[in-house]
């Protein structure tokens, strides 16, 4: 069993913004595999503090989460989905904004830290590990990282942003099914 949870904020007023990147990634994700594997409409649980899809890939069974939590408090969602179908936190994928990667570059990790995404802390304090798989997403301006990143991460994108988050998202998909597929070495390898 696959968990993937894209990370963002509830709510209107976080729609299309940086730090709600993993939540978009997932979207078009699940509305990709519930086309292709007849995934799952997306339904809200009040238990899990989550928008849950699920499915099955090659006879592996992948549940795709929003956490309903704010950002900060994502760990409390995933720690609950992992206790409850006993998921081994090695098979959580995680998407997430990332301040300190160029926009337009993703990059493939397992068992790194935190480095100050406070979603991803999150994460590792409330499972006590850092033993699993994110895709960063890098965000950072081209004038480089901005000195209130906050704010920043709470900017809507604009049209001409939009473009080169359009080819991200596909990028991102394409790397999440390779590593669903194929494995995580040969989707580092790919997108590294």
């Amino acid at each position: 069993m696959v968990l993937i949870v894209g990370l963002g904020n509830p709510g209107k007023i976080y729609q299309k913004t940086w730090h709600n990147f993993g939540w978009l990634v997932l979207d078009l994700l699940q509305k990709k595999w519930k086309e292709e594997y007849d995934f799952s409409e997306w339904e809200k649980s009040k238990k899990f503090k989550a928008e849950i899809s699920k499915g099955e890939i090659k006879n592996k069974t992948i549940i795709l989460a929003k956490p309903l939590t704010l950002m900060n408090l994502s760990g409390q969602a995933i720690k609950n989905l992992i206790s409850y179908y006993k998921i081994e936190p090695k098979d959580l994928i995680v998407i997430h904004d990332d301040i300190d990667i160029p926009l337009s570059k993703i990059k493939m990790v397992k068992n790194r830290e935190a480095a100050g995404h406070k979603g991803v802390q999150s994460i590792i304090s409330e499972l006590g590990t850092k033993n699993f798989i994110r895709l960063r997403i890098g965000i950072q301006p081209k004038k480089g990282k901005p000195k209130n990143v906050e704010k920043f991460v709470l900017l809507k994108f604009n049209e001409q942003e939009e473009k080169i988050i359009k080819k991200i998202i596909e990028e991102s998909i394409e790397t999440i099914e390779i590593t669903v597929i194929q494995g995580l070495e040969k989707a580092m390898n790919e997108f590294n």
